[in-house]
């Protein structure tokens, strides 16, 4: 800014016009100068800020994702957690008698570490001991029908033989009638049979 005095001043000490011309035109390309340089800065802290401001929308962009994942799984958590499944329902050795009678690698130290592990050995052990009591109940049921064939071919042996032994009977009682009507009995006192002539 000119200061400009109130007082006149003497043509002597006024400036050459034409200096005035060139100062004030280097004044000016300085002004524009700058004000290029400001309208530059000011781009580029726009331009900064933009990229901050999107680098941090992608940031929390990045974070609202993750929340929303984090309660999608704790929701699937909850609910494999309250899931019903069958081998809750079945069944099973206690873990006692499980450490028992399970084979060796079913019931090793890592196994029991793992609760998991455990559960998976613990079914598999199950599923092998009621296939091994199928397959015994299927031989005993086997077992029972041929003793029942048996036991029916042995009755209908039985059964035949008494239809025998009963005819027998009575063709002995038909024939111990025909040998008293034949022979009759006199009491003598000797108490022997006398046979009529």
């Amino acid at each position: 800014m000119v200061h400009q005095s109130t007082t006149p001043s003497p043509a002597s000490d006024l400036p050459n016009p034409d200096s005035l011309h060139l100062r004030a035109g280097a004044l000016f390309a300085r002004l524009k100068a700058l004000n290029r340089a400001a309208n530059a800065a000011s781009r580029a802290h726009k331009h900064a800020t933009a990229d901050a401001r999107h680098e941090m929308d992608q940031t929390h962009l990045g974070l609202q994702n993750l929340l929303y994942e984090k309660r999608h799984l704790e929701r699937e958590i909850d609910k494999c957690r309250q899931f019903a499944s069958v081998y809750q329902d079945i069944p099973m050795h206690p873990v006692e008698d499980f450490l028992n009678l399970a084979p060796e690698e079913a019931r090793t130290e890592d196994v029991l570490a793992n609760e998991h592990q455990l559960m998976l050995n613990r079914l598999g052990f199950e599923l092998a001991e009621r296939q091994r009591l199928e397959l015994r109940a299927k031989e005993l049921a086997q077992e029972k029908e041929d003793l029942t064939k048996q036991s029916k071919a042995q009755s209908a042996v039985v059964d035949r033989m008494q239809a025998q032994i009963e005819a027998v009977m009575k063709a002995m009682v038909e024939a111990e009638k025909s040998v008293d009507e034949m022979v009759p009995i006199d009491p003598s006192p000797e108490g022997t049979p006398t046979p009529v002539p």
